[in-house]
């Protein structure tokens, strides 16, 4: 009856990757009920695990494009400074294909630090989906809302009561579900689920006047908070609420160490990005480049930047993420310290060396020859094909004295014989000297 989870988001990206991380999830928590602690707080930071050490080789590759773009940075700078104001076509050529040489020696792809970025995202969307609704995706959690919600769901007006935003203040984003085809044609399980969804979302304090609007499911309703408190609060937190939710009601009901513990994982987050940006390798400061020196400052500005993000986007966002967040700092940071030591140890000449002939070979397999590649690709302006007029000067370049004198001698008659107007100072003189040679032959 609950094999089929309509509440799992749909979308064509993100749905799919959400889905396999709910599987992970659904996994990590049976495996925690099994050995007798089911809980969403335990689930996330097990999860959070479970996802870096699966990116880590990205991760590693990702410092190692940093560590060779270190090395190969005073080399791509003194390219652009050697073409530096040129615009023509032939300069900028020979630009880009001694840039790709300098990329190609160190075997490193000019967007490999976007790689991990580009997959991180995604999962970190996905991710929201996932612990905005873990009933979805989580079997147990789910299960916990029965026989509640059988009763309910059979119960005059109960559709009435949860689609108010008056008696749960979050059903509001589930509206279209009660208008769907499926709720209205009856459909038991689409029903069961819209249900779930909307008191999934309710509060302490909705859960009880659910309990005093229907008084003969009251047991049952006492039965589910029981159930979902074991299962989705980590240290007295429900990781389906945002901090600024879980604030706003602990100030109402004057419960200040709540107020204390919706705080801190803002904080942490805050605290554990700061810290993952102290342990990242910096990049060398170049004083004597101007732009790659704003570049820097721009860095140094999102990295300030970035743990009070971080805060504001777990004291918004439902809790679980936020657990998530500052459960990846912390991974990250002991990620990093080791990833530090490797690199630090390994021999930039050598990966140097490994990378080129990893690159050779592959280029081999597509038939191309890298050794010649490498020659064209090293050509500087002297080498792009000339135009007739560097032609021209290249050979007069390479003549020698004597070919010179004759060259110009042949010029110089071929211009008086051709070039001389009939009747001129110039065509006379022409003629007495063509008679001359004639004679002197003779």
């Amino acid at each position: 009856m609950n094999s089929i989870l309509l509440t799992q988001y749909d979308g064509a990206i993100l749905g799919p990757i959400a889905r396999v991380l709910g599987w992970i999830m659904n996994g990590i928590f049976w495996i925690l009920d099994k050995i007798g602690i089911p809980n969403i707080g335990l689930a996330i930071i097990f999860f959070t695990i479970v996802i870096y050490l699966l990116l880590l080789p990205l991760t590693i590759r990702q410092q190692k494009f940093s560590k060779l773009n270190a090395r190969m940075n005073p080399e791509l700078q003194a390219i652009n400074k050697k073409y530096g104001g040129k615009k023509d076509n032939d300069s900028m050529m020979a630009m880009q294909q001694e840039t790709q040489a300098v990329y190609a020696k160190y075997g490193v792809s000019p967007s490999g630090s976007c790689v991990t970025l580009l997959i991180q995202m995604p999962i970190l969307f996905a991710l929201y989906r996932v612990f905005m609704n873990v009933p979805a995706y989580v079997n147990q959690v789910k299960q916990a809302f029965y026989p509640l919600v059988e009763k309910l769901s059979q119960t005059a007006g109960s559709a009435e009561y949860l689609k108010d935003t008056s008696n749960i203040q979050q059903a509001a984003m589930y509206a279209k579900q009660f208008s769907n085809e499926a709720f209205l044609a009856g459909n038991a399980e689409y029903i069961q689920n819209t249900y779930i969804d909307v008191l999934y979302k309710a509060s302490t304090a909705e859960w009880n006047a659910l309990a005093e609007h229907f008084p003969s499911l009251s047991q049952d309703v006492k039965n589910t908070m029981e159930m979902l408190s074991h299962y989705n609060n980590f240290l007295g937190l429900n990781m389906g609420n945002s901090p600024s939710y879980m604030l706003h009601e602990a100030l109402a009901a004057g419960a200040y160490l709540m107020v204390v513990g919706a705080l801190m994982i803002p904080i942490l987050s805050a605290v554990t990005q700061w810290l993952n940006v102290k342990l990242m390798p910096q990049p060398e400061t170049q004083k004597d480049n101007s732009q790659q020196s704003s570049m820097e400052q721009s860095m140094k500005m999102m990295n300030n930047i970035m743990p009070i993000m971080s805060a504001f986007f777990c004291y918004t966002l439902p809790a679980g993420m936020g657990l998530y967040w500052v459960a990846g700092s912390v991974v990250r940071s002991i990620q990093q310290v080791a990833i530090n030591k490797y690199i630090d140890r390994l021999d930039i000449d050598e990966l140097i060396k490994k990378n080129v002939a990893k690159r050779d070979a592959k280029l081999r397999k597509k038939g191309i020859d890298p050794e010649k590649l490498n020659r064209n690709a090293t050509m500087n302006t002297r080498n792009v094909t000339p135009t007739p007029k560097q032609l021209a000067k290249v050979r007069a370049e390479a003549m020698t004295q004597e070919q010179k004198d004759e060259a110009m001698r042949k010029a110089t008659e071929y211009y008086n014989k051709n070039a001389a107007k009939p009747g001129s100072l110039a065509a006379k003189a022409n003629m007495v000297r063509d008679y001359n040679e004639r004679n002197t032959k003779k």
